[in-house]
């Protein structure tokens, strides 16, 4: 117990109010009318949350055209866009529940394909997710702390890369927001109606990102079991029901399509078995925790401190998420949040049980630290953009704690008199409560600065000044605010700007240098480039200035912009002819190539030889595009990397013509291997193209006799050589399927890219 002191009393009034601990004005804002410049505020801040998501958002082109691809496709195909199959003639799905799609594809049906109509419904999802956080932040603690919270999502860098992106996380993170806000309503009044809506919407959530959206489900249901103002029984009552209720959302779609006969729909793409259950607990579920994902071209790593999480996920462990990978993502105010989290919870004591303040620290810390550690300690595939889904609550917990601790600086009112028998008791934390919140304030500020100096200084050829004018900012400022009680009253409100302008400096310039950025590919990420991070070029070991890591160490020498040259080759998208590639890991064989083929000379610096004609590189479904190249050097779309794996080709109008070339008399204009190869060709003719083998070629879609048959059926004209990369078992069906192509068929080389005429000896295969 805190040591006390008794305080002088005064003669008992006729009716005194109960004696209390706490009084309601430390905790919550005062009641009464919002002020006049909330409402201006607010528009300020969505309007520029708008401007920032928006601004040159066609420059991506078609971001990750693995996505794009299925948009196009369910825009003209009823049924592609109920399953979010990857080409409108219905061969595989994308390895995602549909419902981000779905808001896409509806979109590009009203205004056509393109990169505005596909994109912008991403980016009023960021709008839309910032005004909502707005919401249910300033419900309990004022419209600064919900302003502050708004601003701090809307520069999150991961936030600006993913808003302006087309990747589910957009949609996921608006309806996981709209979750939080129906349950902050719920625990008002303990309301059936708001937290039956918490699971309607995380349940929508699954149909976005599957398993990712239940990781708020204890969140939700433990803060509105322990502190909604009704019976426990009613409490458990309400809390099934909402579970009721994320059944049904979610499981409507996931039964329609275990009940439809697999002839008569596509493939479920990322599964081994063409069953969605097995791509929900499986690959997209406790495969992402244990690394046992079949098929997978990343994961695998040790979930420990310290492990490694694959060639696509970073080193795992408790400080993952402030690596050199994930910390310019994320992080810039991951330290400010954890600090105000613990401050806020001290202030809330031994509140009631019902107490707001505490209930929502719960809400969102609950968020931040679930969420958070899944991630740092999840050894399947994991990717830098996931965290988009932290920042939230990132940015809830500063706008809470900031607010409380400005509230509790205050001096404390007069106490409430007491009688010559019951001295009012003050404790000594009450007496020293201002001087705390002061100090935590400043060190809060302090640590933030601090930690965006150490950011900022793994880009040091990117802006080196603003690293400095952050820091001593920052630290200016933290000083200020330990004076904030001896200054004139006019300055403090510019030494509160000073701080802020200071905190968001560092994320504010990287979401800038993000949405100034054309992205594009499956791994992208914000800010510039820096040591140790993964970088836009889609190749694990980020792109330092000079040149490109490899895993293993190896390095490109070159500028780095697009995947990094090799000597002997233009280095435009990945790597061409006659490129060595020193220091390569595995020993000289190239990782997860199907049939664990060799590339001759690896390590030490051997040639990959030009194979005119497409001829196979061993273990490689359907040789190297182009003959000889690695995959990246069929004229892919300059910004991402690995094309054919990580992102499209581009085809040249000579190919595109030949493509395009009796188009409608085939269900399929072409064939290839893997999703984001065939989506190049897809999107630029319009027509579909199967996808062998779904996302990487390790789906057995279609397998080998399928395959024969449509092509005996006339249903496919070309077989387009290259693409794939299988790691981690998975089926060897794309593999058969390209040597059965080469083996039966004459090759041609058009721009460098090895096509199959399959209508021709159509009857004798």
């Amino acid at each position: 117990m805190d040591r006390t002191d008794t305080l002088p009393t005064t003669p008992a009034e006729p009716e005194r109010p109960p004696r209390t601990t706490t009084r309601p004005e430390e905790h919550s804002p005062p009641a009464g009318r919002a002020p006049t410049w909330t409402r201006p505020a607010l528009v300020v801040l969505l309007l520029g949350t708008g401007l920032l998501y928006l601004w040159g958002l066609a420059a991506s082109g078609w971001a990750n055209s693995f996505y794009a691809a299925a948009v196009q496709a369910g825009s003209v195909s009823g049924k592609a866009f109920f399953y979010g199959s990857s080409d409108a003639a219905n061969s595989i799905t994308v390895d995602k529940t549909p419902a981000s799609l779905w808001l896409m594809a509806l979109s590009v049906r009203v205004f056509g394909l393109n990169s505005w109509a596909m994109l912008v419904p991403q980016a009023l999802c960021g709008v839309a997710s910032v005004g909502v956080l707005y919401a249910s932040v300033k419900r309990w603690y004022g419209p600064v702390a919900g302003l502050i919270a708004g601003a701090v999502l809307a520069l999150t860098p991961v936030a600006t890369l993913m808003f302006r992106f087309n990747n589910p996380d957009a949609l996921l993170v608006l309806l996981l927001v709209g979750g939080a806000y129906a349950t902050v309503r719920a625990l008002e009044t303990a309301s059936t109606r708001w937290i039956v809506l918490a699971g309607v919407l995380v349940g929508f959530g699954f149909l976005t990102k599957m398993l990712q959206a239940f990781l708020l489900v204890p969140v939700f249901a433990g803060v509105y079991l322990l502190a909604a103002p009704t019976g426990l029984w009613r409490r458990v009552r309400q809390l099934l029901l909402a579970g009721l209720a994320v059944v049904v959302s979610a499981g409507w779609w996931v039964a329609v399509v275990e009940l439809v006969p697999a002839s008569a729909r596509p493939y479920i793409g990322g599964s081994q078995g063409n069953s969605i259950l097995e791509l929900t607990l499986g690959y997209n579920g406790l495969g992402r925790i244990t690394g046992d994902e079949v098929g997978s071209v990343g994961g695998g790593g040790a979930g420990r401190m310290g492990g490694g999480g694959g060639p696509f996920s970073g080193q795992t462990g408790l400080l993952r998420m402030f690596d050199g990978e994930v910390g310019g993502q994320i992080s810039w105010l991951l330290p400010a949040a954890l600090i105000l989290l613990v401050a806020g919870l001290l202030v809330a004591g031994r509140a009631a049980r019902t107490d707001r303040t505490r209930a929502g620290l719960l809400l969102w810390g609950g968020w931040l630290l679930v969420t958070g550690l899944i991630f740092s300690f999840m050894s399947g595939i994991f990717h830098a953009y996931y965290t988009v889904a932290l920042a939230p609550a990132v940015g809830a917990l500063v706008g809470i704690g900031v607010t409380l601790l400005w509230r509790q600086r205050r001096p404390r009112p007069a106490p409430v008199a007491g009688t010559p028998d019951e001295p009012v008791v003050v404790s000594r934390w009450q007496r020293w409560r201002p001087l705390a919140a002061t100090v935590t304030l400043a060190a809060t500020l302090a640590v933030t600065v601090w930690w965006a100096w150490v950011l900022l200084g793994r880009s040091p050829d990117w802006y080196p000044w603003l690293r400095t004018a952050v820091l001593v900012a920052g630290l200016l400022g933290a000083a200020l605010i330990l004076l904030a009680a001896r200054l004139p009253r006019w300055l403090v409100p510019v030494v509160l700007g000073v701080g802020a302008a200071a905190a968001l400096a560092g994320p504010a310039a990287y979401a800038a240098q993000t949405a100034a950025t054309p992205h594009t590919g499956s791994i992208p990420s914000a800010g510039p480039a820096v040591a140790g991070g993964f970088g836009r070029g889609g190749f694990p070991g980020g792109r330092p200035p000079g040149g490109m890591a490899f895993p293993g160490g190896g390095q490109f020498p070159g500028d780095g912009r697009n995947g990094a040259q090799p000597p002997g080759g233009d280095g435009r998208n990945g790597n061409q002819n006659g490129g060595q590639f020193p220091g390569f890991p595995g020993g000289g064989q190239m990782p997860g190539f199907p049939g664990g083929g060799q590339m001759p000379g690896f390590p030490g610096g051997g040639q990959v030889p030009a194979a005119p004609g497409g001829a196979q590189v061993p273990g490689f479904p359907g040789g190297f595009p182009g003959g000889g190249q690695l995959p990246g050097a069929g004229g892919g779309r300059e910004g991402g990397g690995m094309g054919g794996l990580l992102d499209a080709r581009e085809p040249s109008a000579a190919l595109r013509e030949l493509l395009e070339r009796d188009s409608d008399d085939y269900t399929w204009v072409a064939a290839t291997i893997g999703s984001n190869n065939a989506s190049g060709y897809q999107l630029a003719t319009g027509d579909p193209v199967m996808p062998i083998g779904g996302f990487n070629g390790s789906d057995p879609s279609p397998t080998l006799a399928q395959f024969q048959r449509h092509v005996a059926e006339h249903k496919i004209h070309y077989f387009v050589g290259g693409g794939g990369f299988r790691a981690n078992g998975g089926s060897s069906a794309a593999q058969e399927i390209s040597t059965w192509v080469a083996e039966t068929f004459t090759a041609q080389t058009v721009d460098g890219v090895t096509v199959y005429d399959l209508s021709t000896g159509a009857d004798a295969s």
